[in-house]
């Protein structure tokens, strides 16, 4: 089961990349469990300074941009 974590406050970029997050878990058939962290804090801890972010398995995969449907399925297969 694959860990994806989507930092960020809760803006719009941030909602749209969990979406996209989702529907590309679901196109590759994966099991996966998803996190939303919000605290700065927490955020920080991955080093991460401009958020959205995405976090697959915990290694950090993208930052600061919503990337396309297939740009995700690449990153989470």
């Amino acid at each position: 089961m694959r860990l994806l974590q989507v930092l960020g406050t809760g803006c719009a970029k941030c909602q749209k990349l969990t979406q996209q997050a989702e529907a590309a878990a679901k196109s590759l058939g994966i099991e996966y469990q998803l996190e939303k962290i919000t605290q700065i804090d927490r955020i920080m801890a991955f080093g991460v300074m401009i958020t959205p972010a995405l976090v697959v398995d915990g290694e950090v995969k993208v930052v600061g941009r919503v990337p396309d449907l297939e740009q995700l399925k690449s990153m989470m297969a």
